[in-house]
């Protein structure tokens, strides 16, 4: 468990203690929470493939870059897409699948850097934990391969790795899936960072990467669903 996760399972379990202390209906809360009704669509009826289509759809109407490769071709199309974006200094989280990492081309590994370490960094590669094809999501989590959320925040240009395989349709999917893992920190990134003013004005990178490109890869489990 590194700091950030400590940290926060601390400040969780004194907001508990501070809430079963506040009275006895605090003790009602699971049982209240279980008796609301769910009458909504938890699960889609689309086909594999075009749960997977809806996500390159989503991803690339937020304007981010998505190419889907095969898994014993993740290091080629990695090397390809750094390439095109003319990156040469790139970041990667702690425990990358080895594999998918292109030889002849240096990765620093974050290993507890400064924010302004990491910003001197043209970009950073990542893993993923699922993505959501109806929203355009891709979860990101504080696990190896993914890394802390300053990593994935700070950087101008992330390219992520996502498995076919842990891609679900809806957001109730997702939620179930991340339930099962509440622990670690979760990011939710739709696309590239970007906003606008009350003029219209459309702004990237405020609030991260300027610039995003997606390897959706088709690992067995995908090919065979």
């Amino acid at each position: 468990m590194n700091a950030s996760t400590a940290s926060r399972e601390l400040m969780l379990g004194r907001i508990r203690t501070a809430n079963a202390a506040a009275g006895a209906g605090a003790g009602n809360a699971a049982e209240e929470w279980a008796a609301i009704p769910r009458e909504y669509r938890r699960t889609s009826t689309l086909g594999r493939e075009a749960v997977l289509e809806l996500l390159e759809d989503r991803l690339r109407d937020y304007d981010a870059h998505v190419l889907r490769v095969a898994s014993e071709g993740v290091a080629a199309a990695v090397l390809g897409m750094l390439g095109e974006r003319g990156r040469t200094r790139m970041l990667a989280a702690p425990g990358v699948t080895a594999a998918w990492l292109p030889e002849g081309f240096a990765f620093a590994v974050d290993d507890g850097l400064s924010v302004e370490s990491i910003d001197r960094f043209e970009g950073v590669m990542t893993e993923s934990t699922l993505a959501i094809a109806e929203t355009g999501t891709i979860v990101l989590q504080t696990v190896p391969g993914q890394g802390r959320r300053a990593v994935s925040l700070v950087p101008d240009y992330h390219l992520c790795l996502v498995r076919a395989s842990a891609v679900v349709a809806t957001v109730p999917e997702a939620m179930d899936v991340l339930a099962t893992r509440p622990a670690f920190a979760t990011t939710f990134i739709s696309g590239p960072s970007a906003t606008a003013d009350i003029e219209m004005t459309r702004i990237k990178g405020v609030h991260g990467p300027r610039f995003l490109d997606v390897l959706l890869v088709m690992d067995d489990v995908a090919r065979s669903a």
